[in-house]
């Protein structure tokens, strides 16, 4: 008997081992350890044979199983083998992505229990003011006085510091503790609701009625809502048959940072156990939620884009909160769409998949002309909230303080002096984008990339912001030696100190990667703008998108203009959403709301689309545009990227992979260099692969990628194939 393994290699092939001696034969779908060159590696048992093309001498045995049965369910495994084939992934890459970080470790799968810390009798009784000079400890055992145990995970997201805990062992007052992971699969028998349902507007309640018909069974529905409009009670009133039923929903969001709202909304909803996937948790905390979810012991399970793989073999609906959002790709590794995986797995466990969002997809418009996708609109703000005025800003021949014209100026002094919160939006973080000489017009650039540095004044510090390079912040030109050195454009770092001078009696908070580095940081920067403790909020994507600020009456938006003339066929479609998104913050709930765009652009016809139409009749004209020049979704790509030192190294390749494709029923355009040709050293090119329909596209895919990968010159390079891809960057 030989067993196949999948390993987590770029190799489109199942490796033949021997059973272990002194361990059972493994199922498909356990794990085990092998060895494969000089290492051991954790594969995933795929099926067993009776043949093998390598004679029993040239094979190894297995050197342990590490399941006695197999850690992944018959939906995952189906899920799985429809990826790999239709992104043209190796199997052992794509099970590999499914398996939490431990297990791919190769640790044990069995449950094990929480590390926590709790009072001693000694702690119950010492008196606080006795830690009055060591701060840090007093605060942590004032917490645990209140609430008896922490969570070893917890200490650091709580923020408090692991100096006063080993101080508070040391001293006798805390002590270490174990508590077995929560396996209670009954929680539904206790389900009441904690607050009170809103009444439903019309269309929301038509959205409910329409989509309860298909609670037991697959059914796609687009949910498209204008910010404001009310899609979370739509799914809340929807969760609620379903928790009652004894089954579990998931809920995919794009960004960690909204993940406390939707987790807080739905606990005060629903009192059942809920379970948070996201890059921020660490890998032991990861394994547990995926643990509780395959036991049944969550109610509800959100998480971005690789929750999608959760074990969750009692899942009643799939809820996708802005589906359109580019974070759901995947971009390294196995490249997958987490949007269109979920509405597989939808249909593989028969279960309804909501799509949520306010600027809907271009692919999912096009799945509901095609009559895949049910369409539900709500169209009105939910209570009473009002729609926003809009304007445009022309900023032509304008003197510009860090960005901000007259006009806009103007606008935040009115809704500051009223009591409000005033929102800013540059996607463009650091104080400024360039450093430029002034005496020889030298502009300071990456050695490694087709890129500018970017100066970040708080750090003292240049840094790419696409292959992270960084150095000290230059005194001397290094063209010339001038020390006549300044800053180009406006960044978030410069806007903040622009505002802090200008208006001292407005606290002002800025949201970027900058500020929101530490565990913990992010969440407590959204909390001070929902106590209204912080007046202006300046941000880049990070604060777009689902926030809920209902003091926010004033948005403005300081720059888009660089997306009006991209390249890429899709940048009109994300500067639309990105608009609609944004402008969505302004006037939430009772108070009326504004947006100023500013713009050097302000006769651009898709501007003026966007401020008098809505995102809707964009959309069409878009989609039109698309089916007419057979641009996905209505054609379908892929696209190889290849990247090498030189660049003809990169262009061979690609001319040599162009001629696997002849006779074929697909168009080929390239090689081309990317839009940033050069990046952390190496030289970029891609070839991208047209079809008009995807059974063409995939079978030429599958006839031409093993000719590609036995080319001489993907030696050379480093490549990839990537389906459906979101940029051509």
């Amino acid at each position: 008997m030989y067993i196949q393994v999948a390993l987590p290699v770029p190799l489109r092939q199942l490796f033949s081992y021997l059973p272990a001696t002194d361990h059972p034969l493994p199922q498909p779908g356990c794990r085990v350890e092998v060895p494969f060159g000089r290492q051991s590696m954790v594969g995933v048992v795929v099926a067993t044979s009776e043949h093998s093309d390598l004679p029993d001498s040239k094979l190894k045995p297995i050197e342990r199983v590490l399941d006695p049965t197999p850690v992944l369910d018959d939906t995952l495994w189906q899920l799985s083998r429809l990826a790999a084939r239709y992104y043209c992934s190796p199997i052992g890459m794509v099970l590999n992505q499914l398996l939490p970080v431990k297990l791919r470790q190769g640790e044990s799968a069995r449950p094990q229990p929480i590390k926590l810390w709790q009072l001693t009798d000694t702690g119950r009784s010492t008196d606080l003011d006795s830690l009055k000079r060591a701060f840090q400890q007093q605060r942590l055992l004032a917490y645990l006085q209140t609430q008896t145990r922490i969570a070893d995970s917890d200490v650091s997201k709580l923020e408090f510091s692991r100096q006063a805990l080993k101080a508070l062992a040391d001293k006798g007052l805390i002590e270490a503790g174990e508590q077995a992971l929560s396996f209670d699969t009954d929680w539904q028998q206790q389900l009441t609701l904690g607050e009170t349902p809103q009444v439903l507007n019309r269309e929301q309640a038509v959205a409910v009625a329409s989509i309860s018909g298909d609670l037991g069974h697959f059914g796609a529905y687009l949910l498209e809502g204008v910010t404001g409009s009310g899609k979370t009670e739509v799914y809340l009133h929807l969760m609620e048959p379903i928790l009652r039923a004894g089954k579990t929903v998931l809920v995919l969001v794009p960004e960690i940072g909204l993940t406390p709202q939707t987790i807080e909304r739905f606990q005060r909803r629903f009192p059942v156990p809920v379970g948070v996937l996201h890059s921020a948790m660490n890998d032991n905390e990861r394994l547990q939620v995926w643990q509780q979810a395959q036991a049944g012991a969550l109610g509800i399970v959100i998480g971005t884009r690789s929750a999608l793989f959760t074990a969750m073999p009692k899942l009643g609906m799939i809820i996708i909160d802005e589906e359109h959002d580019a974070s759901f790709k995947q971009q390294e590794g196995f490249r997958y769409h987490g949007r269109d995986l979920a509405v597989m797995r939808a249909q593989l466990q028969q279960v309804p998949i909501i799509l949520g969002s306010a600027t809907p997809s271009m692919e999912s418009l096009y799945n509901v002309a095609n009559g895949k996708y049910k369409r539900l609109q709500l169209t009105a703000r939910a209570g009473v909230a009002q729609h926003v005025k809009q304007r445009i800003v022309d900023l032509r021949l304008q003197n510009l303080d860090a960005g901000l014209s007259k006009q806009l100026l103007e606008k935040m002094e009115q809704h500051l002096s009223a009591g409000n919160q005033v929102m800013l939006f540059l996607n463009r973080r650091g104080f400024a984008p360039a450093l430029l000489c002034h005496e020889c017009g030298h502009l300071h650039g990456c050695s490694r990339c087709d890129a500018f540095y970017t100066v970040h004044q708080g750090s003292g510090m240049v840094q790419c912001h696409h292959c992270g390079s960084q150095k000290r912040l230059p005194r001397q030109c290094h063209e010339c030696g001038s020390t006549q050195l300044f800053t180009q454009g406006v960044g978030t770092e410069q806007l903040e100190q622009a505002l802090v001078q200008r208006y001292p009696q407005y606290p002002v908070v800025r949201i970027d990667r900058d500020t929101t580095s530490r565990k913990g940081s992010l969440n407590q920067l959204l909390e001070k703008i929902r106590r209204g403790e912080a007046r202006i909020l300046i941000g880049t994507q990070m604060l777009a998108k689902g926030h809920h600020f209902p003091d926010v009456t004033l948005v403005g938006l300081l720059d888009v203009d660089g997306a009006l003339f991209s390249a890429d066929f899709r940048a009109s479609e994300r500067l639309a959403q990105l608009y609609i998104q944004v402008a969505g913050r302004a006037g939430r709930a009772s108070k009326p709301g504004e947006v100023i765009l500013q713009t050097h652009q302000p006769e651009h016809p898709l501007l003026h689309q966007l401020t008098t139409q809505g995102y809707g009749p964009f959309a069409d004209t878009a989609l039109k545009e698309r089916m007419d020049a057979m641009l996905p979704p209505a054609g379908q790509m892929a696209i190889i990227r290849a990247e090498a030192t030189y660049a003809n190294q990169a262009q061979q390749f690609l001319n040599e992979a162009n001629h696997c494709f002849d006779a074929l029923p697909i168009q080929r355009v390239g090689p081309m260099p990317a839009p940033m040709e050069r990046k952390a050293g190496k030289f970029r090119y891609h070839t991208l692969l047209l079809a008009n329909d995807r059974k063409h596209l995939q079978q030429a895919l599958e006839q031409a990628l093993p000719r590609i990968e036995q080319l001489p010159s993907a030696k050379r390079c480093r490549w990839h194939l990537e389906r459906d891809p979101q940029d051509l960057l």
